[in-house]
């Protein structure tokens, strides 16, 4: 198994932070929500298993900090899932970050959100707590309409910044 450094170690408590009070506390509700972007981003840039620490963990801590009703562990299996599947997918096959493509990231990202935000958190929010799911699948492929693009061209923007700074591994 690979050892993770103290860089990605580093990078993974900032965006466990920036998923905390972008999910919990930046949010225009029932609009937008950027809660999943540091999520995703982990996964693609560090791997699917940092990806799923920084959802899962972020998304512990921001019930913690910010409790919205009873603690399901069914969001923090999509949460951590928001990070695996982008981070998996990228790695197949193995190429460096700074050399993806749009769509790739795009495709990606576009996979991740659809099986997670799209279809699981609809269903897990169906049956423990009665919410219509056709209504809630509507309203989450609206947001992730929007989501999507905007994260595609994040990544792929900070990816490529990021990586020339040095401040990503190569």
């Amino acid at each position: 198994m690979k050892k993770i450094s103290i860089r990605n170690i580093t990078i993974s408590g900032f965006l466990i932070a920036l998923n905390i009070v972008l999910s919990r506390f930046i949010t225009i509700p029932g609009i937008i929500n950027f809660g999943g972007f540091p999520i995703i981003f982990a996964g693609i840039v560090l791997g699917p298993v940092i990806g799923g620490i920084v959802g899962a963990v972020g998304d512990i801590v921001s019930f913690i900090i910010k409790p919205t009703g009873s603690f399901m562990p069914h969001f923090v299996l999509t949460s951590a899932l928001t990070g695996i599947i982008p981070g998996i997918l990228m790695n197949i096959p193995k190429a460096d970050v700074h050399k993806f493509s749009f769509w790739r990231i795009f495709l990606c990202i576009f996979v991740g959100q659809v099986t997670t935000s799209v279809l699981m958190v609809p269903y897990f929010r169906n049956i423990l707590f009665g919410h219509p799911l056709s209504i809630t699948m509507t309203k989450a492929a609206i947001k992730q309409a929007v989501n999507i693009p905007v994260y595609s061209i994040l990544i792929k923007v900070l990816a490529e910044s990021l990586t020339k700074a040095g401040v990503i591994e190569k």
